[in-house]
């Protein structure tokens, strides 16, 4: 297996790892920024009305076609929190071209880039914004899953055990964003705000699978939408930059009643890490915490 880096412009870089463990290749695309109360719940629904369609597949279904079409090829997006950044993350695995039919003309590989980043660089819009249908629509189901978090009384505890130990800070948000905010979205202002985001933000595509590692790079830099891109210094927060001065506090206790048959308890310990290899210790002291006794462990290292 051979890992390898190449800066496509200032601020994008395309990671390939060759290995040939698989019959697939992943192609993941994540797009960094720093958490920001205001901004959080745009970057929730922009995902979700990418998904939508493209300029070239305008609906669903027709990108659901084109994957059937290239052997039943699957795509997923979704959004994660890592530390103090907010990370927009877009994937897409298909058949490795070495396992397709020999008398095939067709570039699997190719095929699955390019699908990739057409619906993160090129979506379909109308009058210069999104679709008003898709906007309205995938706002609505963020707002069901933004409601329901209470349904799963495990994650409920150990997202309001975060949100007490960092209130009023980045890490303390909740990463698919806020239902009051979901008013403030419209199909102008959050293409505006994805215009902004997609020029300005930290962008790493990661490909993975038994490939040429210079052909992958060929495609990527000779890709339409890539070559439309600006290059860009972007913010965001680095694994082991300091982003706050911890100070020492009381043990602070919260307890909600609700009607359940069983309690659910999280302790929170927040670790301050100066040694960038320390956190590694301290997941392990995590993970056997967590194995010993139902107790979860929260560390956020900075």
């Amino acid at each position: 297996m051979s890992y390898s880096i190449e800066e496509i412009k200032q601020g994008i870089k395309l990671h390939c790892i060759d290995t040939n463990k698989f019959k697939t290749n992943l192609m993941a695309v994540f797009i960094t920024l720093p958490l920001n109360r205001e901004k959080i719940t745009f970057d929730t629904v922009i995902p979700a009305v990418l998904k939508r369609g493209t300029a070239n597949l305008n609906t669903q279904e027709e990108i659901s076609k084109k994957l059937e079409d290239m052997y039943g090829a699957s795509f997923d997006c979704g959004i994660e929190k890592i530390g103090d950044n907010h990370v927009i993350k877009f994937y897409l695995e298909s058949l490795n071209d070495n396992f397709i039919p020999e008398n095939s003309k067709q570039k699997i590989a190719k095929d699955s880039i390019d699908l990739l980043l057409d619906i993160i660089l090129n979506p379909f819009t109308e009058n210069n914004k999104f679709k008003d249908e898709y906007v309205e629509a995938e706002k609505n189901n963020i707002k069901r899953l933004i409601e329901s978090k209470i349904d799963n009384k495990d994650q409920y505890a150990l997202n309001r055990c975060i949100e007490e130990m960092y209130k009023d800070k980045p890490y303390g948000l909740y990463k698919y964003g806020y239902v009051e905010d979901l008013d403030k979205i419209n199909s102008e202002n959050l293409y505006k705000y994805y215009d902004e985001l997609i020029n300005t933000s930290k962008i790493d595509i990661f490909i993975s699978g038994e490939l040429n590692n210079k052909e992958i790079l060929e495609i990527v830099k000779n890709n339409d939408n890539i070559k439309k891109l600006k290059e860009r210094t972007p913010k965001y927060i680095v694994n082991n930059e300091q982003t706050e001065n911890k100070e020492e506090i009381q043990e602070k206790e919260i307890e909600e009643k609700m009607d359940v048959a069983q309690g659910k308890l999280v302790i929170g310990l927040d670790v301050e890490i100066n040694d960038h290899n320390s956190k590694f210790p301290v997941s392990i002291y995590n993970v056997i915490l967590r194995r010993k006794c139902d107790v979860k462990t929260i560390s956020k290292c900075t």
